[in-house]
């Protein structure tokens, strides 16, 4: 049976699962492709979902770019891994803060077992966990000296 997607508004695409009408539309140019991969990747294998995902964060749209990170975040807590394509998706985009693919990393560090990150992945969680326990001192200790500030201004 074949389905109708509706590529101009993305409203059908919820259970989409067909590999090759994602193909076919992305040759075509469809609009909602980062849509379609969040889909994929529910529905689909890793491996089959994987070269999609991988073209749809290239997509021209920036939303579409974003839905297509999410997807690989996604890929990642659904199967506690990502292929080499996509840690190289994810290494490529960033892992900073103001990367687009910020929450697709941080996924794949909560869902992924550390020993089957990359290595430049392994780096980057040391790296966010040792800044993370900084930013919490700092802020302890502002609060600290806040508190202080506010007896010794009473007194």
């Amino acid at each position: 049976m074949t389905r109708a997607w509706d590529w101009a508004t993305g409203e059908s695409l919820l259970a989409f699962d067909d590999l090759a009408e994602w193909d076919a539309a992305f040759e075509r140019g469809e609009r909602s492709l980062g849509t379609a991969a969040i889909e994929l990747a529910f529905n689909c294998s890793l491996e089959g979902a994987s070269p999609r995902l991988v073209r749809a964060t290239q997509l021209p749209d920036t939303a579409q770019r974003g839905f297509a990170f999410t997807a690989v975040g996604t890929a990642a807590r659904l199967n506690g891994a990502l292929t080499p394509e996509l840690y190289e998706v994810l290494r490529a985009a960033g892992p900073g803060r103001r990367s687009i693919a910020v929450n697709a990393v941080d996924d794949t560090l909560t869902f992924v077992p550390f020993r089957d990150l990359p290595p430049w992945l392994k780096r980057w969680a040391v790296c966010v966990t040792v800044w993370d326990r900084l930013e919490a001192w700092w802020l302890r200790g502002e609060d600290a000296a806040r508190r202080v500030w506010q007896v010794v201004r009473r007194g």
